[in-house]
């Protein structure tokens, strides 16, 4: 069993998300830079503290450790550890001896945070010598703090995130604009593809846009459009052109028999289900060879097509007439209420035909048809039942007279 696939991300998500992470990593990595920047300076800014801390402490207890003064020194200690940024002060005098210590007391919250920063990031502990007439009498051991240090990186977390978060809200606004100006018209496009595909809309036309490439896309796909569009007219003429070659008849432009017969069979279902009648009536010329065979083939089909006039003449709009080949034609007579209705209508038929026709070489003649009629469901119950009931009426016409009418029985 295979997994369904999941949906293909959309073109303005993949840039929003990739504009983010752009605008993301480079604001974190700004901000790494930054602190990493600030840490070394702070470095940088501890040693020289406690260069200065260390020598103004030298001088200030210089006759205190000449003398082995503990007392004074440690005095000393405690002012300038309060004062100065300082963890841890030790004086040790002659021959290593420790004279005094200083250590500020571990209270706080964040005391072993500051330790661990001070730790990983400040100097070492610093030495400075005690001097007297340019004779070293004892050592100053500095330990730096780390508060401005924890004070330091808080400030600079909080920057970055603040940065992060305005990045995000301009990542945002620019995601928009982007989706404006470059997805929107894109999705405009895709939309309008997906329709034209869809509904075969080739009027659809895709909007010009503010951006060159795009714009000469739009402008490609409506040419392109234009294009089908032609070809879809084209396409449609040859095929209406191809269907009424199929279902109508080249000399008289009459329904065929394949029409007729289709026409028929929805005429019989229809008057089945509104318990109507149908009328279906076949025509056959009399004595047309004899026309063919005395004034040729070119009389023949100028005779062909006005009895295909007079016939159509006589019919009402709903009325379907074929001709079924020859000089045979036929008439669908839908809905007709009355058998005399479909006599009616024989008989003006077989009038006009009394007619005479102007052949092309300006001779009159006259021409006559016989006709066969049957009616549904008085004398046939289906389609082809009805076809063969108006055809053998018409034989019945012909053995009677020519030029006359019967109907089924």
């Amino acid at each position: 069993m295979t997994t369904p696939r999941s949906p293909l991300p959309r073109l303005d998500q993949v840039l929003r998300r990739a504009h983010l992470s752009v605008a993301l990593i480079a604001v974190i990595s700004s901000g790494l830079a930054l602190t990493l920047a600030g840490m070394y300076a702070l470095q940088a800014y501890a040693t020289q503290n406690m260069q200065l801390v260390a020598r103004s402490l030298s001088y200030t207890v210089e006759a205190a450790v000449l003398f082995n003064d503990e007392l004074a020194v440690q005095e000393a200690l405690d002012k300038v550890g309060k004062r100065e940024d300082v963890a841890e002060i030790r004086v040790i005098g002659r021959h290593g001896i420790p004279l005094a210590n200083w250590k500020r007391p571990q209270t706080g919250a964040f005391f072993h945070m500051e330790s661990w920063l001070a730790n990983i990031v400040m100097p070492e502990p610093y030495y400075y010598p005690v001097t007297h007439d340019n004779m070293t009498i004892g050592r100053i051991r500095l330990v730096p703090h780390s508060r401005l240090l924890l004070e330091y990186m808080v400030t600079g977390i909080s920057c970055v995130f603040a940065c992060m978060a305005f990045s995000t809200l301009l990542a945002l606004a620019l995601s928009r604009r982007m989706h404006a100006g470059i997805s929107g018209p894109l999705n405009i496009l895709a939309d309008t593809a997906h329709r034209v595909r869809q509904y075969r809309s080739f009027g659809l036309r895709a909007p010009a846009a503010n951006i060159a490439e795009l714009n000469q896309l739009n402008q490609d796909f409506n040419a392109l459009m234009d294009e089908l569009a032609t070809w879809q007219r084209h396409v449609k003429r040859e095929h209406d052109t191809l269907a009424y070659r199929a279902n109508h008849d080249s000399l008289t432009g009459l329904c065929n028999r394949s029409l007729l017969e289709s026409e028929l069979e929805h005429a019989v279902r229809d008057a089945r289900f509104h318990s109507n009648a149908v009328a279906l009536m076949f025509m056959d010329g009399d004595h047309f060879k004899e026309i063919n065979d005395t004034y040729g083939h070119a009389a023949g089909d100028e005779v062909l097509k006005i009895m295909a006039l007079r016939i159509s003449g006589q019919l009402r709009e709903s009325d379907i007439v074929a001709r079924l080949g020859g000089d045979e034609f036929a008439a669908l007579l839908k809905p007709i209420k009355h058998a005399e209705d479909a006599v009616h209508i024989a008989e003006k038929i077989a009038h006009q035909m009394q007619s005479p026709i102007t052949l092309p070489n300006g001779e009159l003649i006259t021409c006559s048809v016989t006709i066969g009629i049957a009616l549904y469901p008085d004398h046939a119950r289906t389609a082809q039942e009805l076809l063969a009931a108006a055809d053998e009426a018409m034989y019945r016409a012909k053995d009677q007279e020519r030029g006359s009418w019967a109907i089924g029985l």
